[in-house]
């Protein structure tokens, strides 16, 4: 298990480079290996959150009430306390100057306040869109999980994905090159969802279907050839086209990747996956997406002092603000965000009895009776509760 949830720490980490790519290397200040990297992170927050809440809710001791109660608070102390110290210091430093725009963000409300606008401006905080996407999704999400019939959980999740894909055939929205049609957050539910389907899937036993088994490497190769040797067409239809499977070819071959990785990739590709820079750089890269526009700001402003050039996208400005950005978020990680998770353990999913409690202290130490089912379930949740 632990190794498993290694490697999907080093799935993150590809994520957040190729962000930092996007927003440091590529020209224009843009690309759109940036949204794939986004679009990982919704698959991979999609399956993990969803599998923890029906990890929970398979237990002999479940109540909905406390597990959501639980969720929010703990999804609160790992969110909350960066997010709101980069609002915090942007107010204190005057960095974006449109204080209007703060609200919104600080309402999760940051992919309305651009695409009401269509316009990127200011554009610091920017990447806190994605963000608002994942807390508006998780809002809802647990009480499906935790609410819903058993049975009907993952038939909700398909339909969640349905209509997250039938929202770019609505034309009076995505018949235009707007960012409406990207974040809005029916523009990304397909990808959470398509996370917590493989979740369902990873909880019954199954594995993917064997069309994605079978089918992911085509659709990644149309993929890769549309975006690397289309350019976009003036015609709207085509324009129209092109976004639509360039938004859509992705997600089976990124559901197959995590999938593999949640199961454990094996040989020399499963080493890679396991290399210690890597996995630390997944563990941080909260940290990492959540600063690192504040740190290219910083630089920039500090040209004079820098003898590469940080002032325009290229290798330069990569090297320091990428250097600069990991080296703040590993020190919010060590002295801010980690002790701050730990106070997660103050709220378990499954609040047991003091005898079960009892039970679950004499398997860890070997002694849980081998026809205890209860035992075996609180071992399994303390497990897994403990990668979090």
């Amino acid at each position: 298990m632990v190794a498993r949830d290694n490697q999907l720490d080093a799935l993150r980490a590809i994520a957040v480079t190729m962000v930092l790519y996007s927003h440091f290397l590529a020209p224009n200040g843009s690309s759109f290996w940036g949204h794939i990297g986004v679009r990982l992170f919704f698959v991979l927050s999609g399956f993990l959150i969803t599998r923890l809440l029906l990890e929970a809710r398979a237990a002999a001791e479940f109540e909905a009430g406390p597990a959501l109660r639980s969720f929010y608070i703990r999804r609160a102390l790992r969110i909350f306390p960066p997010y709101f110290a980069v609002l915090g210091f942007v107010w204190l430093t005057n960095l974006e100057r449109s204080s209007g725009s703060l609200a919104w963000h600080a309402l999760y409300l940051s992919n309305f306040w651009y695409a009401l606008r269509n316009e990127w401006t200011p554009w610091l905080l920017g990447h806190f869109w994605s963000l608002s996407i994942e807390e508006q999704f998780y809002i809802a999400w647990p009480l499906v999980v935790l609410l819903a019939p058993r049975r009907r959980v993952e038939a909700i999740t398909i339909g969640v994905i349905l209509l997250s894909l039938a929202y770019r055939f609505y034309w009076p929205i995505t018949a235009n090159p707007a960012l409406a049609r990207d974040l809005l957050p029916p523009a990304s539910m397909d990808a959470l969802a398509l996370g917590a389907l493989l979740a369902c899937w990873r909880i019954r036993g199954a594995g993917l279907p064997q069309w994605m088994r079978l089918g992911w490497p085509a659709l990644a190769a149309i993929f890769l050839a549309i975006e690397l040797l289309v350019p976009a067409p003036a015609d709207p239809m085509l324009e129209w086209a092109r976004w639509a499977l360039l938004e859509i070819l992705p997600l089976v071959p990124l559901v197959a990747v995590v999938a593999a990785c949640s199961a454990g990739l094996g040989g020399a590709l499963g080493r890679v996956f396991e290399l210690p820079p890597l996995l630390s750089l997944g563990r941080i890269s909260y940290g990492v997406y959540l600063y690192h526009p504040i740190l290219l700001s910083l630089a920039v402003k500090s040209q004079p002092w820098i003898p590469l050039n940080v002032s325009e996208q290229g290798p330069g400005r990569f090297l320091v603000a990428s250097a600069a950005t990991i080296a703040v978020a590993s020190i919010s990680w060590t002295v801010f965000e980690r002790p701050l998770n730990g106070l997660k353990r103050r709220f378990p999913y499954v609040a047991r009895r003091r005898s079960q409690a009892r039970t679950g202290d004499a398997v860890w130490l070997g002694r849980a009776p081998s026809g205890s089912p209860d035992g075996r379930a609180a071992l399994d949740l303390q497990r897994t509760d403990a990668q979090r």
